[in-house]
């Protein structure tokens, strides 16, 4: 364990509430019951903000409070410094490239990630960001290694957290880090939270749905759909659709972006999170009516794509009916 230190988060203009909401709750509440010295919180920017619900930010600290800080946190960005054409103050950038210098541990909340990717400090690293952007951060940033199926990365002195309340994750993590299981625990409880989640946000992705059907393939991917729980081969469905297996393959890649296999796998894998989620079926049965197999299948298909166990999804996500 380590002294707890300081702790200052960069507060971006326009940025949501809910990290800033994250990292106070986290490291800006004093549990000194739980341990002493708690955290020391600093909020820090280069002058008064407005957070992307309105509210007015006036932070005691300048930027230079980064340079001074143990860990330094950047939130999820403003949407137009991440899809849009804005750029993001240069002296943030410079605060953190010297933050890191110093030797300070740094940590990015959903889409921060994009200000430390931005600074060059996770050229070579394994990072991640919210799902929904992890192939914006691919193709800004191709130095990066982006993992997009896990909720936090820790690759020492840089850690990055997936999408929203993966932030609050990391958050945990890095208490556990600093003051042991128990505290963590503890603060976990008082949040009303899992100390550490299962899986990634892989769970949390939506299967792809076809692009495009330019090609005409809506009556196959329908009968297809409707026969998951059946053996499928390419063979199948191009007899089905009048067509060779090769002239299928290249209509299919038009019109889905993916192989007819590959595209069957992803259907059945999101036929059984649907049972999952909203009916009370056993695993196994499942597993066949998904046309994953078995429920020993079932559960290594379901590991390697989603992150946890069937069981463990439905408890995550199954529908509570009254």
């Amino acid at each position: 364990m380590k002294v707890p230190g300081m702790v200052v988060l960069a507060v971006i203009d326009g940025m949501p509430m809910f990290e800033l909401s994250i990292v106070c709750e986290t490291f800006g509440l004093e549990r000194l019951d739980l341990a002493d010295p708690w955290y020391e919180l600093r909020l820090a920017a280069s002058g008064p903000v407005c957070t992307r619900n309105g509210f007015t930010l006036r932070p005691r600290y300048g930027l230079e409070a980064l340079v001074e800080a143990d860990t330094v946190v950047v939130p999820a960005l403003p949407g137009d410094y991440v899809d849009g054409d804005a750029r993001l103050e240069p002296a943030l950038l410079d605060a953190l490239k010297a933050a890191h210098e110093r030797g300070a541990r740094l940590l990015s909340l959903c889409t921060g990630a994009f200000a430390l990717a931005a600074a060059g400090l996770l050229d070579g690293r394994t990072a991640t960001t919210h799902w929904m952007r992890t192939d914006l951060m691919r193709a800004r940033h191709p130095l990066v290694r982006v993992d997009p199926s896990v909720l936090y990365v820790d690759d020492g002195d840089i850690l990055t957290s997936a999408g929203r309340s993966a932030g609050l994750d990391l958050c945990l993590h890095v208490i556990r880090k600093d003051l042991g299981f128990e505290v963590a625990n503890q603060v976990a409880r008082r949040l009303v939270v899992q100390t550490h989640r299962p899986g990634g946000q892989a769970q949390y992705i939506q299967a792809p749905m076809p692009r495009t059907d330019g090609d005409g393939l809506a009556p196959l991917l329908e009968w297809a759909t409707e026969r998951l729980h059946r053996p499928l081969t390419v063979a199948a469905l191009a007899r089905q659709a009048g067509l060779s297996p090769r002239t299928l393959a290249r209509r299919f890649h038009d019109a889905t972006g993916t192989t007819p296999l590959r595209w069957l796998h992803a259907q059945r894998l999101s036929r059984a999170r649907q049972l999952l989620e909203s009916t009370d079926l056993p695993v196994d049965r499942v597993g066949q009516e998904s046309g994953l197999g078995s429920a020993g299948n079932l559960r290594h298909h379901f590991i390697r794509a989603v992150g946890v166990t069937p069981t463990e999804y439905r408890r995550a996500f199954h529908e509570v009916r009254p």
